[in-house]
């Protein structure tokens, strides 16, 4: 009997073992996977250097246009939108990790002022939520709220994001006043050339790391290449491995020089950056400008009467 619940005992610890394994790896696959901003979001506190680059440009390396579109003005506490445009051509294909060609995706990051951050679900309005679509935001870090990251969804589906943004209230928000503020936008469209650690992806070009003759090139079984580089003068060999996806431009046999390019370069995407400002207006301001302009229009009225009234008089004198 109590070797019986032994092996009960022993097969309930393996079975949530395994359980818990499988949810880990899952967890952690997915996530990796699927959340491209991650890289930056680990690797730097702020995604806006010193010198004004946003730092997806250090894996996104071709350049590429982006476009942002604010209001001029935004009252205190009000939910406004943040139109960013990502343009590239939809027939174009990418290299996907596996080497295959599949559509291209994109990311942004959205860099508003401090006190500007997303806003909550039950202050979006109905239409606006059509706009947005099922695009997930989330904060740069718990520290960030003012930096939104989106990404990567499909490019076919979302060229166009609209970030629902919250204007803070100085009434409530020390840190908030009425100015003219800029705001930082980056967006990316495909996957990016150089992984955080400096290596290579499979979405750019690989040059000769040797000067040589190309003695063999070898397909592996899980494509990609293995390239042989032979030095005449002493026999030296050096491998260059080249991942499934880019296409040889050289073949066995053929004379090399270092860094001279082995593959075509398949990225056909890029990163953009561009910025827009807003101003934080103050609803006094406004009423006392709307107030002005009444009083001006009064004027020019009261001016125009007055006038006729005393050309009505000057005519009755010379008729008189």
């Amino acid at each position: 009997m109590q070797n019986r619940n032994t092996f009960f005992w022993v097969k309930q610890q393996m079975t949530r073992f395994i359980s818990v394994s499988i949810g880990i790896y899952v967890i952690t696959q997915t996530s990796i996977a699927s959340a491209y901003p991650i890289f930056a979001q680990q690797g730097y506190e702020n995604p806006r250097e010193a010198t004004g680059r946003i730092v997806c440009a250090n894996c996104h390396l071709a350049s590429k246009p982006v476009d942002i579109e604010v209001p001029q003005s935004v009252l205190p506490d009000t939910v406004f939108e943040a139109v960013v445009r990502i343009p590239y051509d939809t027939q174009v294909k990418q290299v996907l990790g596996n080497g295959k060609k599949g559509g291209l995706n994109v990311g942004a990051v959205l860099i508003l002022p401090e006190g500007f951050e997303l806003a909550p679900a039950d202050r979006i309005s109905p239409e606006l939520k059509e706009k947005i679509g099922n695009i997930s935001f989330q904060s740069y870090s718990p520290t960030k709220k003012n930096i939104i990251v989106v990404g990567p969804v499909p490019g076919q589906k979302y060229r166009e994001i609209v970030f629902p943004i919250l204007s803070p209230d100085p009434a409530t928000n020390k840190d908030a006043h009425f100015l003219k503020y800029p705001i930082y936008v980056g967006g990316n469209r495909g996957r990016g050339q150089i992984y955080p650690d400096g290596s290579k992806s499979n979405n750019t070009v690989y040059n000769a790391t040797a000067t040589g003759v190309i003695t063999k090139i070898v397909r592996k079984e899980k494509k990609g290449y293995e390239i042989t580089i032979t030095d005449p003068a002493d026999g030296r060999e050096v491998i260059d491995i080249i991942p499934p996806g880019p296409e040889l431009l050289v073949s066995e046999g053929e004379s090399i020089k270092l860094d001279q390019l082995l593959t075509s370069n398949p990225n056909v995407g890029g990163f953009g950056q561009g910025d827009a400002e807003i101003v934080l207006q103050d609803t006094a301001r406004v009423q006392g400008l709307l107030v002005f302009l009444a009083s001006v229009v009064l004027a020019q009225i009261f001016l125009v009467l007055k006038k006729k009234q005393f050309e009505k008089v000057q005519l009755f004198e010379m008729n008189f």
